[in-house]
């Protein structure tokens, strides 16, 4: 998508790291960057018009000043809107390439995402949604995907190498995955024999998945790691030293309420501390 890259701002030092982020991130993609300010004010109340607005917009005024600085190759456009913030961000997110959001850390988002409002976000997106941490300027180091061979997602495989490749950086690729149900009752010679089978059929799996995207993308270095475990859980663990974590949220042809952002991308971005990337498939 060429669209833009969009970032909730509220003036909060979440909101302020994911400006930052987003800024650097449309400089990477050559895109226009939109920072969209939004709260629930009376619609029949123009912006500027109330006493609490004026703090609030020469915030935003002073920030779009400020990305302008740090990315003057960029074009930057500042908009304020009297709305609910999920709607306006979904909104916003029909036609971006990648929606930014900040994000409190370990488990709450806050001021433009208040409470439930972040998944609602996350699971509502038409596009990618990152989440940033205050102070999350990425390290250096290598960008990670989380890949389920179960549900081959191939918009999720084609954001981790486009970001890898934007960052000239390593591309690690992790598959969480489970011996076959019921294997607990077998003897311990034939549990280690299966589970070789398996391990051996999942890194054959693995690498017939990404064949394509390595001849796609010959720039990015990519390793693979099997891990034996609980997706939720051990791709947490698995992306301390990643500089971007990107996961995948399957969209459920149902409705809107029924959607869930899935249990990895919930324990992605409630725990791990660099951005996290959650990428919609079908």
């Amino acid at each position: 998508m060429t669209g833009p890259v969009v970032v909730g701002f509220d003036g909060s030092p979440e909101s302020l790291a994911a400006a930052a982020w987003a800024a650097r991130e449309a400089q990477r993609r050559g895109l226009r960057l939109d920072v969209l300010q939004a709260w629930p004010r009376p619609k029949h109340v123009p912006p500027g018009s109330e006493s609490g607005d004026h703090p609030a917009l020469a915030q935003l005024a002073e920030r779009e000043g400020e990305l302008r600085a740090l990315v003057p190759e960029v074009t930057v456009a500042a908009t304020s809107v009297a709305g609910d913030p999920v709607e306006a961000l979904e909104a916003a997110g029909q036609g971006a390439a990648v929606l930014v959001v900040g994000s409190r850390g370990l488990g709450t988002l806050r001021g433009f995402l208040i409470g439930s409002v972040s998944q609602e976000v996350l699971r509502r997106a038409a596009c990618p949604v990152v989440l940033v941490r205050a102070g999350g300027d990425e390290p250096d180091g290598e960008v990670m995907v989380g890949l389920d061979l179960g549900r081959p997602a191939e918009a999720v495989l084609a954001f981790a190498f486009e970001a890898a490749a934007l960052r000239s950086a390593p591309l690690r690729v992790v598959h969480v995955w489970s011996p076959p149900a019921g294997s607990a009752y077998m003897s311990y010679g034939a549990i280690g024999g299966l589970e070789r089978e398996a391990s051996a059929a999942e890194d054959s799996g693995l690498a017939q998945a990404l064949e394509p995207w390595r001849i796609h993308h010959p720039e990015v270095e990519v390793t693979t790691e099997l891990i034996r475990g609980k997706p939720a859980v051990d791709l947490v663990d698995a992306a301390g030293s990643a500089r971007l974590l990107v996961v995948g949220r399957r969209v459920r042809r149902m409705p809107l309420r029924h959607h869930h952002i899935g249990p990895v991308a919930h324990a992605a971005i409630h725990h791990v501390h660099c951005p996290v990337a959650v990428v919609p498939y079908g």
